[in-house]
């Protein structure tokens, strides 16, 4: 019987020839003005074999950045240097979605001529850090300072970023675009009450802590049709001291709001740690009625956990990261078995071609002899 995780799928305008999914992974080569590494021409289209690529996240506008080397998409340039992917990505047969990205909180003032990053609340992540490359060209972990408040009228600017961003992503080619609402970034910061103690129209009830993703995903969907719009989350997520007091009811009304939005997809991260829990199955059903949209899930995920979870149909599409790094032949080795490479964390974020493009595909070892 043929593997729920090969056979293809429907995803907004797009036909995905597997449900595999590269989840988006920071790799932080990109140069001082965001321009992704012309290596990643190579790396994107490498990992063409995916049912859908989804790149790292990437800076919508001055001020969202958090990492030294993450890339941009909202200058002539850096649309220039992404469509060099696309068309690559597509050259191999691939298909490609954009993760746009504000840090919000999560950053530090050399990132913002000195001044403190901005969040919702002023509220200083516990143990969290940065990777900031100084002007001598060497790296290391800075720690988060205590953030501003945004301003109201600073809001809505970044919300007309992400819909700047989007039309860029379509420019720069391009098929879908995929919002950052997880992992303790500024949409995630606005969702969560650990991170969002405003008293206007943005914070308190959840239907306020609501709005700032509604219209972000409002905004961009008018730049670029809703059907090409995915919105990333992760309910159970707590690093970056991101928590909530009721994070089933708060993040059943966001899959609420997103399918009456009509997105085409939701991408739910679970905890993927050695020690982590397992995702609540029963909130799994729980968001499977909520949404009538494409749910994407990543985490730890085999071959036998999506067979699961495809075979319930609470979800549809299954995402793979730190396998990818090491496997850009992934969904072969998966169909056939092969044995999978190792990955080296060591060469994980920054540096050039090694641990980034020189990670070979399977060579059966029987044809080059018969060859």
């Amino acid at each position: 019987m043929t593997h729920p995780l090969f056979t293809p799928a429907a995803l907004g305008p797009l036909t995905l020839p597997n449900r595999i999914v590269m989840a988006p992974m920071t790799r932080s080569r990109a140069d001082a003005a965001e321009l992704p590494s012309p290596l990643a021409v190579a790396y994107y289209a490498q990992r063409a074999g995916a049912g859908l690529i989804v790149t790292e996240a990437t800076q919508v506008g001055p001020g969202a950045q958090g990492y030294s080397g993450s890339p941009g998409l909202y200058t002539a340039a850096q649309i220039a240097a992404w469509r060099g992917v696309t068309e690559a990505v597509h050259a191999a047969g691939g298909r490609i979605a954009v993760q746009l990205w504000h840090t919000g909180r999560v950053s530090h003032p050399a990132f913002h001529g000195g001044r403190p990053p901005a969040g919702p609340s002023a509220i200083k992540p516990a143990d969290t850090a940065v990777w900031l490359v100084g002007d001598d060209g060497v790296g290391g972990m800075a720690e988060v300072p205590m953030p501003r408040a945004l301003e109201i009228e600073e809001i809505g600017a970044i919300v007309g970023q992400f819909a700047h961003a989007a039309r860029c992503a379509r420019e720069a080619g391009f098929d879908l675009v995929e919002i950052h609402g997880a992992n303790g970034y500024l949409v995630d910061q606005f969702l969560q009450s650990s991170s969002n103690r405003r008293d206007d129209a943005y914070g308190g009830s959840i239907e306020n802590r609501l709005r700032f993703m509604s219209e972000v995903v409002e905004a961009v969907s008018a730049a670029i049709g809703r059907d090409r719009v995915g919105v990333r989350l992760s309910p159970f997520v707590p690093f970056k001291d991101m928590h909530d007091p009721d994070p089933a009811g708060l993040f059943g009304a966001a899959l609420d709001r997103l399918d009456a939005l009509g997105v085409a997809y939701v991408h739910i991260v679970e905890d993927d740690w050695d020690s982590a829990p397992d995702f609540p199955w029963a909130l799994r059903e729980d968001f499977r009625r909520r949404f009538r949209g494409t749910l994407i899930y990543a985490g730890r995920y085999d071959l036998a956990k999506a067979r699961r979870v495809l075979d319930a149909r609470l979800a549809d599409l299954v995402a793979f990261g730190r396998l990818f790094v090491a496997n850009p032949d992934l969904p072969r080795r998966l169909r056939e078995g092969l044995p999978l490479a190792e990955l080296d964390r060591g060469t994980l974020f920054g540096g050039g071609a090694r641990g980034y493009i020189d990670y070979p595909a399977w060579v059966d070892e029987a044809a080059v002899v018969a060859g």
